[in-house]
């Protein structure tokens, strides 16, 4: 039986769970495939550590130049992370005549144009399936699955740690620094969190997303990004009462040729699917001219779930290389018609506003007079725990679709009148 030979670069958590379900499933897969995927090498800054699953120690090497350079071996899995030298890895293993896998998403949504031509001038691949949502097959669906379709929108769960977060602080009413301390003690969250919770892993897979969604190339940082750590334990409350959750959520949209792209906290109903995600788990709602409304759910990270990802990428590509198509389905798509990306003033949502004011009479009047002013319609408000002493009361506020530009203006005059007594707080919603 014809072998498929594989490097793999990076001996992590990841890269162990890839391994390990290679190992445990290769009957499986020579059976679906035809052929057999065999391990050449594996390299790794530390080749002694004990990992979950045994090797032996002839396939290890810290040198990965050794798998790079290998002639025998058709396709390089990536798992190490970051830019550097995940991207120098890469692009050599391509000018050698390599395939590859990865599950780096931070240098995809960062130098993922750069890649992509190197991997169509050397007529290779480059799969990605475990840089999105774990083992949620959403790459493939929309590279592949949705290819008739025109996608107006995707709206995403994409970070497990900031849902978790989330989660515990709606069950429980806990603060977000005591909830962000439990989940770094059961291992949810990393002792830095910040990529996690300030919303820029989610943009990373966002920047993905939407250029296989839109076919354009987004620039990372066109991408408004804003994270769940002023999300207080008084806001998800008062959301609950309004039927409503909050969630990190990741979002694009197509309209009139442009892109609009942004991961911030959204005010979403309790009856909305993606309101029932909790704890760890990721979900993907997309929406096409032809399939209609969709939505993907699983585990978003972990060392089995990311492996299922990447074992489905080197079986596709292993499939490939045996029908001598071995650039069958491009790695990125480019469509002409996006103009490009709009900015975040352009955008346009509801808004739940909490404004502290005194509690006194035509204090309301004066909230909505400075909101008409800039074209913001109010849909409902709720005045919380009165104060008869003459003290300052939240009232809550729901507004009709407004643009960014203008609530943004409106909470800056609002937050100078002499009634309110701090800044307003405003989170995005989505129907």
């Amino acid at each position: 039986m014809k072998a498929i030979q594989i490097g793999i670069i990076g001996f992590g958590t990841i890269g162990t769970g890839v391994v390990k379900n290679l190992k445990k499933n290769a009957s499986l897969l020579s059976e679906r495939l035809g052929a057999q995927i065999k391990i050449k090498g594996i390299a790794d800054i530390d080749i002694k550590k004990k990992r979950s699953v045994s090797v032996p120690q002839s396939l290890l090497t810290k040198d990965a130049h050794k798998l790079l350079n290998d002639p025998d071996i058709d396709i390089i899995v990536e798992l190490v992370g970051g830019y550097e030298p995940a991207k120098s890895f890469i692009l050599k293993a391509l000018k050698n005549g390599k395939h590859i896998v990865t599950a780096n998403k931070a240098l995809l949504a960062v130098h993922g144009k750069e890649l992509a031509a190197a991997a169509e001038k050397a007529g290779r691949s480059i799969f990605y399936e475990a840089s999105v949502a774990g083992g949620i097959p959403i790459i493939k669906a929309l590279r592949e699955g949705f290819v008739g379709n025109n996608i107006s929108s995707i709206f995403g769960i994409v970070n497990g740690t900031a849902n978790y977060i989330l989660t515990k602080m709606t069950k429980d009413g806990s603060e977000f620094s005591e909830t962000l301390k439990e989940a770094q003690e059961k291992g949810y969250a990393e002792s830095d969190p910040t990529f996690d919770v300030e919303g820029d892993d989610s943009a990373h897979k966002l920047a993905i997303l939407a250029r296989l969604a839109s076919g354009y190339w987004i620039d990372y940082k066109d991408i408004y990004i804003e994270g769940i750590s002023e999300i207080t334990e008084k806001d998800i409350e008062y959301a609950g009462e309004l039927g409503c959750v909050i969630k990190l959520l990741a979002i694009m949209k197509e309209k009139d040729n442009k892109i609009e792209a942004r991961v911030h906290p959204t005010l979403i109903a309790k009856d909305n699917l993606l309101s029932t995600i909790n704890g760890v788990y990721n979900a993907v709602c997309v929406e096409g001219d032809v399939v209609g409304k969709t939505m993907f759910y699983g585990k978003g990270a972990g060392e089995d779930p990311t492996a299922s990802a990447v074992i489905s990428d080197i079986v596709d590509i292993a499939r490939n290389i045996l029908n001598n198509a071995p650039a069958r389905i491009p790695s990125f798509t480019t469509v002409k018609k996006i103009k490009g990306v709009k900015k975040i003033d352009e955008f346009e949502s509801r808004a739940y506003l909490r404004v502290s004011a005194l509690d006194r009479p035509s204090v309301l009047a004066k909230i909505a007079g400075v909101l008409g002013k800039y074209e913001i319609s109010i849909s409902s408000v709720m005045q919380k725990e009165r104060n008869v002493k003459g003290g300052t009361v939240p009232v809550l506020m729901l507004t009709h679709k407004a643009k960014e530009r203008n609530l943004k203006n409106a909470l800056k005059e609002l937050d100078r009148l002499s009634v309110i007594k701090s800044k307003t707080i405003m989170i995005r919603m989505e129907d």
